[in-house]
């Protein structure tokens, strides 16, 4: 059977099915980050607690992502993607008119489960139907769909929460997000290469904790934990600072500032070929020391200085995530998939603890509070990084001792 080579009709239907569904699916993650403040007002609770409506979501999406990939492997990839993305549209609908925050809260942990169905499956069904060749070209197009839909998400919450409110922003994501359900499920090929598998969990579970018996490997996913966790943080209490004085920023404005995303697009790769040259550690260290630099510059009171230190951190965020994540890859010597979505449970684990945590030092201390806890997590960044390179010293040493004696043991 033939593959989906570039130029033809059926790849550019499935690049824009897939980019369709990483656009919705981020966009939706994402879309309550923005309306945190006006989440707390309307049902009374404290930063914190709303903070749970993006925290608990990425738990959800975190176990689940262990769990789909292996049940597509039985099950098929279209329609789990498929059914992936019309619950998630329903659901942000419902989310749209919950009575209660708890009402909210269990729909959108509902939600983080039924996300999983995307991310888990999207790079196989790319791996299986689309030529080599042009592999390289479709993988870009969906990574893209899930940074511009994270970003479109936020932006389009803030800007319709200004203009009505944010049920009415969550309503028309929900209604735009089921719309790219019905293209995608229309566009999107079926599989000519799927060969179903017997549904094992056993093979599974001995390849997590052989992946977890890695200390090299335990780092790196430490790293994705440390690194997405401040992001997560930062970005979570920052629009309660803007929004009160002396900024008093509209949710429009607000909302906008995630225009600083385009700049990850530009530093993860840029930072990606200067590991090459450069190597990891290098680079992964300069990534977190950007990080805590913008940090920093946040606590100024000036606007202008707020922003260049958002764009930094987030600079850094990008470059330091791609280090990492492809460095994952690279070392993991059996069942890739399965190390990086251990990467991406304990990152989105990150996101979850940093992002809830973080509300009580909002509470407690305002945002000085929160930079020095994110502050507090990427100091500990930098001694993984550290852990991680003399491991990795370690380890070469050991494998030059054990070449030495094999060696002398073939000469005698």
């Amino acid at each position: 059977m033939e593959y989906i080579e570039k130029g033809s009709r059926a790849f550019r239907f499935t690049t824009f099915a897939l980019f369709a569904g990483a656009f919705s699916t981020y966009a939706n993650l994402y879309m309550t980050q923005p309306v945190l403040p006006m989440i707390a007002d309307t049902f009374n609770i404290s930063p914190a607690t709303a903070s749970l409506s993006l925290s608990l979501t990425t738990v959800a999406l975190a176990i689940c992502m262990l769990i789909v990939g292996s049940v597509s492997e039985a099950w098929g990839r279209k329609n789990l993607m498929t059914f992936s993305m019309i619950a998630v549209a329903i659901l942000s609908i419902a989310i749209a008119f919950a009575p209660s925050f708890g009402a909210l809260l269990t729909l959108r942990i509902i939600q983080g489960a039924v996300f999983a169905g995307l991310p888990a499956i999207a790079m196989a069904y790319l791996g299986e139907e689309i030529d080599p060749k042009s592999l390289g070209i479709a993988m870009g197009l969906y990574v893209s769909g899930s940074s511009i839909g994270g970003l479109a998400g936020r932006v389009m919450m803030g800007a319709v929460s200004d203009i009505y409110d944010w049920h009415i922003a969550m309503l028309s994501i929900g209604v735009l997000s089921l719309i790219l359900a019905v293209a995608f499920y229309l566009l999107l090929p079926k599989s000519k290469h799927f060969v179903p598998a017997k549904l094992a969990f056993k093979p599974l579970a001995h390849s997590m904790v052989e992946h977890l018996k890695d200390p090299g490997l335990l780092l790196l996913f430490s790293l994705g934990f440390v690194l997405m966790g401040s992001f997560v943080t930062l970005y979570n209490y920052i629009s309660f600072l803007l929004i009160a004085p002396p900024y008093n920023l509209s949710q429009t404005l607000v909302g906008s500032i995630f225009v600083v995303y385009l700049v990850g697009t530009f530093s993860s790769t840029w930072m990606g070929k200067l590991a090459d040259r450069h190597g990891q550690f290098a680079m992964i260290l300069l990534a977190i020391l950007l990080m805590l630099s913008g940090a920093v510059l946040t606590l100024f009171n000036s606007l202008l200085f707020i922003l260049i230190g958002i764009a930094l951190f987030t600079f850094g965020f990008f470059g330091g995530h791609a280090i990492a994540s492809s460095w994952v890859s690279a070392r993991a010597s059996h069942d890739k998939a399965q190390a990086s979505s251990l990467y991406l449970f304990f990152y989105y684990v990150g996101s979850s603890v940093g992002g809830t945590i973080g509300g009580f030092f909002w509470l407690s201390f305002g945002w000085f509070g929160v930079v020095c806890f994110v502050s507090g997590i990427l100091i500990l960044g930098v001694g993984l990084t550290f852990a991680l390179h003399k491991y990795i010293l370690f380890e070469q040493r050991e494998k030059r001792v054990a070449l030495k004696r094999l060696s002398h043991k073939k000469s005698t």
